[in-house]
C-alpha cells in the first residue's frame, strides 16, 4: 500500500481528500515557483509538478527513517488559479489589491483552473513516473456594488484565496451558476483525482 502525501497546506484540498476516504499525510513544498507558460491551465499543471517533485525529493531522502520506502510514496501536487479577463488572478497580496481582483470577477464570467501532478516511483523498477493533468470550471458572478465588495473584503476570508475569494464562504451569494466542477472552485477536483489515479493504476 502506498503512502500518500499532499504537498499542500491548503486546508480545503485537506478536505476534500478526507471526505474521499483517503489516508495521507501532509508535506507542503517549499520550491521556488518557476513559471515559463502563459496559458493558465498549463502554468497550474508546471506549479503543481513542481510541488509534487520537490516533495518526492524530501520523502525519498528521508524515508527510510520514516519507515516506508521511496517505492511506497505517491506524492499529489495541486495548484489553483484564477483567469479573468485572460489575467491570471493569484492570493491577494493586500486588501486593495483584494478588492481589485473582486471588481475585476463582479457581473463577469471568470474561469478558475487546478492542476493536479502525482510522482511516484515504479514498484518493480525503482524509475519515477509522473502523471499531469487539469481541471477548468467556469464561475458567473452576479454584479456587486462597492459597499458589497467592502464588506466581503473585510471578512478576511479572501487573504488566502486564489482570485481573492472562497466559494465555499460568504462570497458563495455572488455567484450565479458555475459550469463544471464545484469542488475544483474550492481546491481540488477530487472526482478527477480518484479516476486519474485508476488510469495510473495507483487506486
Amino acid at each position: 500500500m502506498r503512502t500518500i502525501i499532499l504537498a499542500s497546506q491548503s486546508p480545503r484540498r485537506r478536505e476534500l481528500l478526507e471526505q474521499a476516504g483517503y489516508i495521507f499525510k501532509i508535506i507542503p513544498s517549499t520550491v521556488e515557483e518557476t513559471v515559463t507558460c502563459n496559458e493558465p491551465s498549463e502554468v497550474v499543471k508546471e506549479l503543481a509538478m513542481q510541488k509534487a517533485r520537490d516533495v518526492f525529493e524530501k520523502c525519498s531522502r528521508d524515508a527510510s527513517d520514516d519507515g516506508y520506502t521511496s517505492a511506497q510514496l505517491l506524492v499529489i501536487g495541486a495548484d489553483t488559479v484564477v483567469a479573468a479577463d485572460g489575467n491570471i488572478l493569484g492570493k491577494p497580496e493586500s486588501v486593495k489589491h483584494a478588492k481589485e481582483m473582486i471588481h475585476c470577477l463582479q457581473g463577469k464570467t471568470h474561469y478558475v483552473h487546478t492542476g493536479v501532478a502525482f510522482v511516484w516511483a515504479d514498484e518493480r523498477t525503482g524509475l519515477l513516473r509522473t502523471h499531469c493533468f487539469s481541471e477548468s470550471t467556469a464561475v458567473s458572478c452576479y454584479p456587486m456594488t462597492e459597499e458589497e465588495i467592502t464588506a466581503y473584503v473585510n471578512t478576511g476570508e479572501c487573504m488566502d484565496k486564489a482570485g481573492a475569494y472562497g466559494i465555499q464562504g460568504r462570497f458563495g451569494i455572488f455567484i450565479r451558476n458555475i459550469t463544471g466542477d464545484y469542488n475544483n472552485v474550492v481546491g481540488l477536483p477530487i472526482s478527477a483525482v480518484y479516476h486519474q489515479l485508476i488510469k495510473c493504476g495507483l487506486q
